[in-house]
C-alpha cells in the first residue's frame, strides 16, 4: 500500500511539472529578482505583479497615469506571449502606495476590461520595488 501511495504521489508531481511552462517576452522588464514574468500550468497563466518600468528598465514614478498604463501593457504583452489577451485574466490583484490613487487607477484599468472584468481585490501597501506606487499581478485561463 506503501509502495503505490509513492507511486502516485512521484507520478502526480511528474505530471505537474510536465505541465508548468515559463512564459517570457523580451518586450516586457527583466525580472528583477528569482520569479518568473509568467508561468503557464496547464491552461491557467500566473502573471507576476508588474510596475510601471519599461523593457528596457527605466520607471517614471511621477505620474501613477504613466505607471498604471505601463504596469498594463507589461501584462498585455505576456499575456501576449502566451498567446491569450486581457478577456482570458479570470483575477487580478492591484497593490497602491495610497489609496488616494484608486480612481485614477481604476479608469485606466477599466480601459482594459471593458466587458466581463476579472475578479479583483485593491490593497494599499506601504512600499513597492523600484519605488513604484502601483503593480498589478493578474491569472489568465486560456482555451
Amino acid at each position: 500500500m506503501k509502495f503505490l501511495f509513492y507511486c502516485l504521489i512521484f507520478f502526480s508531481s511528474s505530471f505537474t511539472l510536465a505541465q508548468k511552462k515559463i512564459i517570457y517576452t523580451n518586450k516586457a522588464p527583466k525580472p528583477i529578482g528569482p520569479y518568473s514574468q509568467g508561468v503557464l500550468a496547464g491552461k491557467t497563466l500566473y502573471v507576476a505583479g508588474q510596475i510601471g518600468i519599461t523593457a528596457g528598465g527605466e520607471i517614471h514614478t511621477d505620474c501613477i497615469d504613466n505607471e498604471t498604463t505601463q504596469a498594463l501593457h507589461n501584462i498585455h504583452v505576456i499575456l501576449q506571449a502566451a498567446k491569450m489577451d486581457y478577456k482570458h485574466v479570470v483575477k487580478a490583484t492591484i497593490y497602491l502606495t495610497d489609496l488616494k490613487d484608486f480612481a485614477k487607477v481604476n479608469e485606466i484599468y477599466g480601459t482594459c476590461f471593458k466587458e466581463n472584468p476579472p475578479a479583483r481585490e485593491t490593497v494599499e501597501v506601504k512600499a513597492l520595488p523600484k519605488g513604484a506606487h502601483v503593480e498589478i499581478a493578474v491569472i489568465a485561463v486560456g482555451n
